[in-house]
């Protein structure tokens, strides 16, 4: 019996894909089901595909996203058993994955922009009251963002009752989110940056950075990358 590799290189597939522009019939069935439900409807009638991973279903979801949202593009893959607050509030880009049971939390005066060739992996959670994920991000199974948190202030008041500061968050260009990661109110992930799986990142993560940890820390800059000055005292 041979012995199993323990490590092998394979092509990526979801970044590397090419765009394809959805067939005129569902955009058409999108702009048809706008007008005849508007939002309230279709957001009731999505709870009728949300579970099966059947192709149907999947074109039916992928259908009311569109209906509903902001702006939606071209090639996107929602799984089943996703949930959203204020889709209206959503402007999604191209080639978009949204992996099985992920939910992503908006708000009514707040923004969630996710760009082209992101890839959400199952069971993430968003909080997208004012979120910013640029393209090719790449998001780890599990991982979470928190933007808002309670003041606590006054000190004698529970601290649900106080008020609530929503803080943006920002996830630049080709930044790869480990598995069951946790990014907190404000911090912004640099570009090509690296969180490590199981970090929770407090701060804000230089671009090109590694960082791991609970609180998440430097560990070093990505291979083949060189730091200015600048960068250096930015760890």
């Amino acid at each position: 019996m041979s012995e199993p590799v323990k490590s092998r290189i394979v092509k990526a597939v979801h970044g590397s894909q090419e765009l394809k522009l959805d067939p005129d019939y569902e955009v058409g069935l999108a702009e048809y089901l706008r007008h005849q439900y508007g939002n309230n409807g279709l957001i009731e009638l999505y709870a009728r595909f949300v579970i099966s991973d059947g192709d149907f279903d999947a074109l039916m979801r992928r259908v009311i996203w569109r209906a509903v949202a902001s702006k939606f593009g071209h090639g996107i893959h929602i799984g089943n058993g996703v949930g959203f607050k204020h889709l209206e509030t959503f402007e999604i880009g191209n080639r978009v994955f949204i992996g099985s049971h992920s939910y992503i939390q908006g708000r009514f005066d707040g923004k969630c922009v996710i760009g082209n060739q992101v890839w959400i992996g199952p069971q993430s959670y968003f909080d997208a009251r004012d979120l910013i994920i640029e393209d090719y991000v790449g998001w780890g199974p599990g991982a979470k963002v928190l933007g808002s948190s309670h003041t606590g202030l006054p000190i004698d008041v529970p601290i649900i009752k106080t008020d609530l500061e929503i803080k943006l968050v920002k996830v630049e260009t080709g930044a790869d989110i480990g598995m069951n990661a946790v990014i907190l109110p404000g911090v912004t992930i640099g570009k090509h940056s690296i969180v490590g799986a199981g970090a929770v990142v407090t701060r804000d993560v230089p671009a090109y950075a590694i960082v791991a940890g609970v609180p998440a820390r430097f560990l070093r800059w990505r291979e083949g990358y060189e730091p200015s000055e600048n960068t250096e005292n930015a760890k």
